[in-house]
């Protein structure tokens, strides 16, 4: 892929993903589960990951968190929203290079979701001092199957209908 090209795609993921997060942010979840939301910017992750390469995707999870923490005000829960983006896009990234052969995109993302999950609550485990907070992820995890289908239901979408990917999507 030409470098300019590259620069351009990334640029215009990594912005969409921050308008989809906060989309996603003033989006009421009919569940009463703190913390829990759709994930919608994770779609633009996997769609990096796959079309464009994994330091890329790792580099759009990355970027997006810092800047959504920032533009919201969100300071809080941007150790919680990192932690998550940390662990997932690095499942993700595994996942896709090991066992594509095996599972789709929806297979993917199911791993990612779960892995943001889990990053979310160690986080919060370690920094409320308890491990009393790892009963939290099963519900967490329960919700992460819904959202996680949709987003490699939308970026199976996305990659096979846009020419972003390259030879190894």
């Amino acid at each position: 892929m030409i470098k300019n090209r590259k620069l351009i795609y990334l640029s215009l993921l990594s912005a969409l993903g921050i308008v989809l997060g906060l989309f996603e942010s003033v989006i009421p979840l009919p569940v009463a589960i703190p913390g829990a939301r759709l994930g919608l910017s994770n779609i633009v992750v996997l769609v990096t990951i796959v079309a464009i390469g994994y330091k890329e995707g790792f580099f759009v999870a990355i970027f997006k968190t810092v800047i959504l923490a920032l533009v919201t005000g969100a300071v809080s829960r941007f150790l919680f929203s990192l932690g998550g983006a940390l662990l997932s896009s690095l499942a993700m990234i595994i996942a896709h290079k090991f066992l594509r052969k095996y599972l789709s995109l929806i297979g993917i993302s199911e791993i990612g979701s779960f892995f943001h999950n889990l990053g979310q609550v160690l986080v919060a485990s370690y920094i409320m001092k308890t491990t009393a907070i790892l009963a939290y992820l099963p519900l967490l995890v329960i919700l992460g199957i819904f959202t996680g289908f949709f987003v490699g239901l939308a970026s199976i979408y996305i990659v096979d209908n846009t020419n972003i990917s390259k030879e190894r999507a």
